[in-house]
């Protein structure tokens, strides 16, 4: 009995130290990966959310092989974490534009985007890189749709949208 009597202040203190750890590690958020559409690496999704998902955005127009597009665009960390998610209705815009300062390899997901896209990846020169059509996710686990190689444009557009364009072509004056 004397030996438990010794080690009883050191089980103390480990269990406290132990639950210390749990209770830290239940309170750290999981990086969730991908979001919306784009995925910065340690970017997560957006926790509040206006009721225009698409108001914070900035505005800009592309040509799209030849054709003005009006679209939203997506820049910074948090706008490339947030992207398409949560919009219904694009009203006057062709899409959204998401732009990196320099070419990436960043995965999309349709975690939280209702709508059927269509996303096109571009070189900084305006360059096909790829062309893929995504679906909306209703549940965990979402695919990643990943580009054939590096870019620096994404543009995302209802599902079809390219579907007339023989080599889709990005002209873009500079967000």
């Amino acid at each position: 009995m004397g030996g438990l009597r010794r080690w009883a202040p050191g089980i103390a203190i480990g269990l406290g130290i132990l639950t210390l750890v749990i209770v830290g590690v239940m309170l750290v958020e999981p990086d969730p990966g991908p979001t919306t559409t784009s995925a910065p690496p340690g970017v997560g999704p957006s926790t509040t959310l206006p009721p225009d998902p698409l108001g914070a955005f900035d505005t800009t127009t592309v040509e799209v092989s030849g054709d003005s597009w009006d679209v939203a665009v997506a820049a910074e960390p948090h706008e490339l974490a947030q992207g398409l998610m949560f919009v219904t209705d694009l009203g006057e815009l062709e899409g959204m534009l998401f732009v990196w300062d320099e070419e990436t390899t960043t995965s999309f997901w349709m975690k939280n985007t209702p709508l059927p896209l269509d996303i096109a990846f571009f070189a900084a020169d305006g360059t096909l890189v790829d062309l893929l059509s995504m679906e909306p996710c209703p549940a965990d686990p979402c695919p990643y749709y990943d580009p054939a190689g590096p870019y620096r444009y994404a543009l995302e557009a209802p599902a079809g949208a390219f579907d007339a364009m023989d080599q889709p072509f990005l002209g873009v004056d500079g967000p």
